[in-house]
């Protein structure tokens, strides 16, 4: 006899990354920062470890948002902080969806999306992108409460305009999440659609630009009345107080985090080059990895598992449109030596 809901009990779970738990592996598998994050941000914990800690954290994180407001240009209000994005997501689907509701979203996309609808009891609704992973044009038809794009998207680390779901924000009667946690490293953001539409949710993280994935700490933009329902769900302390501080440090220093950034899209520009010339095909990435498809004639699973016999993790998908393809985070120019040097070992033998 099963106790959990019908809808648990038939779903499978989310499945993350594979995290080694021994040394020595070249760990391309999970978009995380090839950088550390921002001394100031080390400094910043260091001096918040004391006896402070036996108290509850401040519930809405106010400091945080104060700061994340005026670097985003909004008002606190506008704010509402979260345990990473994937926090923000589930509150966005529990705030907006009920049972049986639809959530849309383009596809291939983020596969917590599904999840965390089917954990609601909504319904997914999946609308293909195109080849060239433009948006689809029937995502505005589909009647959906809650529609989610990812932009940059992953896994193809392609993005659209903020024109393009600007106007997908006015053709829509549900709410418009788009999910920018690989923004900082793409030529274009959409922070004023929260602004200038009623119905627009972005949200940030600080798990890939500032190099806090071990912290998790997201950041939803949005329209008062947005935030304020939203505050409703959300957990009583989701924030804790070390998160909130190593948070703060990060978004202090812009400085730290643009040299990484800029790091970061020159190794992107070097791997792409190095791949595509080893036969891979690479869809134009605006985030912290590339989506390549195998040379003809060589299988991406086979490639996935040669790699990690040799202790260099990289991502495989096996989904439709995917299951030809690896996807390789950005790591440090040596680590993107090491995986090209590999890969051409693997496909002259």
């Amino acid at each position: 006899m099963s106790y959990l809901r019908a809808n648990i009990e038939q779903m499978a779970g989310y499945e993350p990354g594979f995290q080694p738990r021994e040394p020595g592996f070249v760990k391309l598998n999970t978009n995380e920062s090839p950088y550390p994050p921002s001394p100031r941000v080390l400094e910043a914990l260091r001096a918040a470890c004391g006896e402070g800690l036996r108290k509850y954290p401040d519930p809405m994180a106010d400091a945080l948002r104060r700061q994340a407001a005026e670097l985003y240009g909004t008002v606190p209000e506008c704010i509402l902080c979260g345990n990473g994005s994937d926090d923000l997501l589930s509150i966005a689907m529990r705030s907006f969806c009920a049972e049986g509701d639809a959530v849309a979203f383009p596809e291939p996309a983020y596969s917590l999306y599904p999840t965390l609808a089917r954990i609601q009891g909504a319904r997914p609704v999946v609308v293909p992108f195109p080849e060239d992973y433009s948006l689809p044009a029937d995502l505005a038809s589909t009647g959906a409460r809650l529609t989610l794009v990812g932009n940059p998207n992953a896994p193809s680390g392609t993005a659209v305009s903020p024109a393009d779901l600007s106007a997908l924000a006015a053709a829509l009667d549900g709410v418009l999440l788009i999910d920018e946690a690989y923004a900082d490293f793409a030529d274009a953001d959409c922070l004023a659609l929260a602004a200038e539409h009623d119905n627009v949710i972005v949200l940030r993280t600080l798990s890939k630009s500032y190099s806090l994935a071990g912290l998790r700490v997201g950041l939803a933009v949005a329209q008062e009345p947005l935030i304020e329902g939203m505050t409703k769900v959300k957990d009583s302390y989701n924030l804790d107080t070390l998160a909130i501080v190593g948070a703060r440090a990060a978004l202090a220093d812009q400085e730290w985090l643009q040299q990484n950034v800029q790091r970061v899209r020159a190794t992107r520009k070097r791997l792409v080059a190095g791949l595509e010339g080893l036969g891979f095909r690479c869809w134009p990435s605006q985030a912290n990895f590339v989506l390549a498809r195998a040379p003809d004639g060589t299988q991406a699973a086979e490639l996935y598992e040669r790699l990690f016999e040799r202790k260099i993790l990289v991502r495989y998908f096996a989904a439709p449109r995917l299951d030809d393809c690896l996807r390789i985070s950005i790591g440090t120019n040596e680590e993107t030596d090491v995986v090209l040097s590999a890969l051409r070992e693997m496909l002259s033998a």
